[in-house]
């Protein structure tokens, strides 16, 4: 019998060749696989370090309270760095719960949650009447402000909720604070980069010492 080695030939030819086009697409699978890998460790590198350097920029304000006798305080908002910021766009400072409770109208006999949501729940709120304070003292109207530059604000007590009754509400009230920061929150934006939000907690200045007379 005669041996088609022409065809034997062909035969090995084309599966060498067909081996051979394997293992180039397993090569260029691998290349395409690695290369993919470090394009994906390059971006997470950059991701990682451009929340790093933003981290590094969040604005740092120092904020004291100094009362002013009846139901009013003087609040002194400064903003101190880092420098290389120079400047804020837009400030928004709110003035959040100085407890931790969640109040929800779940529960029975509640108010509406827009009532409780309304309601300024610590020892102080914005005094109505200046800086474009909203109805309920929690925020003031948005400003700007340059890196190693304040502003003032008045800030008057809180009083109970008109739901809470009793002949020693207020009183109660004010217990319910005692020994609790006044807590603010600063959204902070600046063209270019993404917002911040910078939490704050303001400490009560101590009572004034009680004179006794003889």
């Amino acid at each position: 019998m005669d041996i088609p080695w022409g065809d034997i030939a062909t035969y090995a030819t084309a599966g060498a060749g067909l081996v051979i086009s394997i293992a180039a697409w397993r090569v260029a699978r691998q290349s395409a696989d690695e290369a993919k890998r470090s394009a994906d460790s390059a971006e997470d590198v950059a991701r990682i370090e451009r929340e790093r350097w933003h981290s590094d920029q969040a604005p740092v304000f120092t904020v004291k309270l100094k009362t002013q006798g009846g139901d009013r305080a003087a609040l002194d908002f400064q903003f101190v760095g880092p420098l290389s910021l120079q400047h804020l766009d837009r400030i928004e400072l709110t003035i959040a719960n100085s407890d931790d409770l969640e109040r929800t109208a779940q529960l029975a006999g509640s108010q509406p949650q827009e009532v409780l949501d309304a309601q300024v729940w610590g020892p102080y709120r914005f005094a109505a009447g200046a800086d474009g304070v909203d109805v309920n003292g929690r925020a003031v109207r948005p400003f700007d402000l340059k890196v190693s530059r304040g502003r003032p604000f008045t800030l008057q007590r809180t009083r109970p909720p008109h739901w809470q009754e009793g002949q020693y509400r207020d009183q109660r009230w004010a217990e319910q604070f005692e020994g609790k920061p006044l807590r603010l929150l600063a959204r902070c934006h600046k063209d270019g980069m993404a917002p911040w939000v910078v939490p704050i907690d303001v400490e009560m200045p101590p009572p004034p010492p009680m004179v006794y007379l003889v």
